[in-house]
């Protein structure tokens, strides 16, 4: 019994697709009516991108990753 255990495991394991990050949006594939919600959600994504490398570099720990990134775009926005 165990073998098919860890049969059907290992298949449940496959089977599975990894994880993948959210694409950028490209305005250029959007319909002409969505285009500007889809260039400011294109300027929010970098922006977090942004702050996420700079919180990389810095190497923030994981407990401290969101108030960092929160500070961050907080700053940006404020800077802007």
């Amino acid at each position: 019994m165990k073998p098919f255990i860890f049969f059907i495991a290992a298949i449940a394991l496959l089977a599975t697709a990894p994880a993948r990050s959210q694409a950028l949006v490209d305005p250029s594939k959007v319909a002409p009516e969505y285009r500007e919600a889809a260039e400011k959600r294109r300027a929010e994504q970098l922006r977090q991108r942004e702050c996420a490398m700079k919180a990389d570099l810095e190497k923030v720990l994981p407990r401290d990753r969101t108030a960092y990134l929160n500070r961050c775009l907080d700053t940006m926005a404020a800077k802007q």
